[in-house]
Parts: C-alpha cells; sequence; structure tokens
C-alpha cells in the first residue's frame, strides 16, 4: 500500500483505509455516510458556495441540508459522550435524513 500525501496517489487509487482499519478500531463508533456527498459537504463551502453561485462538484446537497445534517450529527455526538444525554439518531436510519447511511463494519 503506498504512503503518504494523498494528493500524490493517481486519482485512480483505490482507497482501502476505512475498511481495512475499521475492525482494528475499538469502543465506540458509528461508519456514516451521506449519499453523494464528498469531503467538502462537511466544510462550509456548500455554504458559502450556494451564496456565491458556485456549488462545488462533490457536494451535490444544498448547503441549508449539509449544515444541517452535520449540525444534527456532530450535536448528537457530543450530546451522548459529552453531556450524556441519549442520542437516537446515532443508532440507526432514520427517515428524517434519507441521505444519511449507517455501514456496519
Amino acid at each position: 500500500m503506498l504512503a503518504g500525501d494523498p494528493a500524490l496517489l493517481p486519482p485512480d487509487f483505490p482507497d482501502t483505509s476505512w475498511e481495512d482499519n475499521w475492525p482494528r478500531l475499538d469502543g465506540w463508533k458509528r461508519w456514516l455516510t451521506v449519499t453523494g456527498a464528498g469531503h467538502p459537504a462537511f466544510t462550509d463551502w456548500p455554504v458559502l458556495g450556494d451564496a456565491a453561485g458556485y456549488p462545488h462538484p462533490e457536494t451535490p446537497l444544498s448547503g441549508s441540508r449539509s449544515q444541517q445534517i452535520t449540525r444534527e450529527y456532530v450535536g448528537a455526538f457530543f450530546d451522548l459522550h459529552l453531556r450524556g444525554t441519549p442520542a437516537p439518531r446515532l443508532d440507526g436510519p432514520t427517515a428524517a435524513d434519507p441521505e444519511v447511511v449507517f455501514h456496519r463494519g
């Protein structure tokens, strides 16, 4: 496996790091993805891109929806682990968030 800066890898390089390392991680964990969303969906890009009329090609969700999903799931994580408050949103898929996919690892 190649190591180092991912920007130096060829574009078709199969990144299997999640699949390879997931079983090695212990403790509480969830593997969630958002259908059709690339990494920029979880930054300020979608919100700012919508405002500027320049959407990112890897973020098909609107800025407001990307922001809503990020806030809800990060907030639920902090509620559960910092406040000790139940966070049912992290228990599995919900009809309210059809874009969010729970992976079993």
